[in-house]
C-alpha cells in the first residue's frame, strides 16, 4: 500500500476548514454523555454538516465506538475503478490524520476481486471524508478506516462484496472491533412531501435488513437516493456479521434548515445492531 497521505478534498466547502472551527463546528452535532449502543452497521448522509451534520451526529452520539470502521460510499464523480479502496496510508482532516487499516484493507483486496487498490475514485470525493471529523469526535480514542467508493453493478454484485466485507473481518477475528458504514443520503430535490413518501419506503427496505428490496425500489422508482448501492452492501455485510435488527435514530430534509419546502434532500441516521 502506497506511502501517502490522502489530503482533504471538501474541507471548507462541506465543514469547516480550520481545526478550531472545526472543533466548534462538528463538537456541536455530538452529545456528550449519550448512552452508548453496540452497533454492527449504520447509514449516515454525507451532505453539508449545516444540512446533514444533525442527523449524522445524532447516530454517532449513541453508536459505541470501534477500533475500525469500513465505510462505504457513493463515486460521486465517475472517475477511477466501479469499486474502490484508495491506496493511502492516512486520510488528513483538520483534526488529524486517520490512519488506514492495512492489514484488513489487504485482506479484503485478496478476498474480493472486484475491489481494486485505486485512488482516483476517492481523489475530490467527499461521501467519505465527511463521515471522519465527526468520527473523531465521537470517537475520543484513536481508530482506522477502510474507505471503499461504490458504483453501479447488480445486487449479485452487491452481495458478492458485502459477504466478502464480512468473511474478511471473520477471518481476522475482527468481528468485535469493526463496524461498516454506509455513507448516503436519501431523496434529492424533490418537494418535502414526495421526498418523504419515497425515502418511508427506503428506509422501511433498510429497516427490514433486506437490501434486494431497497435496490429494487430505488431502481424500479427511479429513486434519487445516491448511496443506495453502498447501503446494499452495507446491509449484507452486517447480516453475515450476525445483525438482526435496524433502527431509524433521526429523519430530516434540508427544508428543516433552509426553509425551502419545495426542493429538498432527505437524510436518514439509521443504527443496526
Amino acid at each position: 500500500m502506497a506511502d501517502s497521505v490522502r489530503d482533504p478534498a471538501v474541507a471548507g466547502q462541506f465543514y469547516a476548514g480550520s481545526r478550531n472551527s472545526l472543533l466548534k463546528e462538528a463538537g456541536s452535532l455530538i452529545e456528550t454523555g449519550a448512552e452508548r449502543e453496540g452497533a454492527i452497521g449504520a447509514v449516515l448522509p454525507h451532505a453539508g454538516y449545516v444540512y446533514s451534520g444533525a442527523v449524522a451526529g445524532s447516530v454517532l452520539s449513541i453508536m459505541k465506538p470501534r477500533t475500525t470502521y469500513i465505510i462505504i460510499g457513493p463515486n460521486h464523480t465517475g472517475m477511477g475503478e466501479r469499486f474502490s479502496m484508495a491506496g493511502h496510508r492516512r486520510w488528513k482532516t483538520p483534526l488529524g490524520d486517520v490512519e488506514i487499516d492495512r492489514e484488513l484493507s489487504e485482506a479484503i483486496l485478496k478476498k474480493c476481486g472486484l475491489i481494486k487498490r485505486d485512488a482516483l475514485a476517492h481523489l475530490r470525493e467527499h461521501s467519505i471524508e465527511v463521515q471522519l471529523p465527526l468520527l473523531q469526535l465521537s470517537n475520543k480514542g484513536p481508530f482506522s478506516i477502510v474507505p471503499i467508493a461504490a458504483s453501479g453493478a447488480d445486487i449479485d454484485t452487491y452481495r458478492r462484496i458485502g459477504t466478502a466485507l464480512a468473511a474478511s473481518v471473520k477471518e481476522a477475528g475482527r468481528s468485535r472491533d469493526v463496524a461498516v458504514i454506509a455513507s448516503s443520503d436519501m431523496t434529492h430535490y424533490e418537494e418535502r412531501d414526495i421526498a418523504e413518501r419515497k425515502d418511508k419506503v427506503a428506509i422501511e427496505a433498510i429497516l427490514a435488513l433486506d437490501e434486494e428490496m431497497l435496490v429494487r425500489y430505488v431502481e424500479g422508482s427511479d429513486i434519487s437516493m445516491c448511496g443506495y448501492i453502498p447501503v446494499a452492501i452495507m446491509l449484507s455485510a452486517v447480516k453475515e456479521l450476525g445483525a438482526r435488527a435496524a433502527r431509524l435514530v433521526r429523519y430530516q430534509t434540508s427544508g428543516d434548515v433552509s426553509g425551502d419546502y419545495t426542493s429538498v434532500v432527505g437524510y436518514a441516521g439509521i443504527l443496526i445492531k
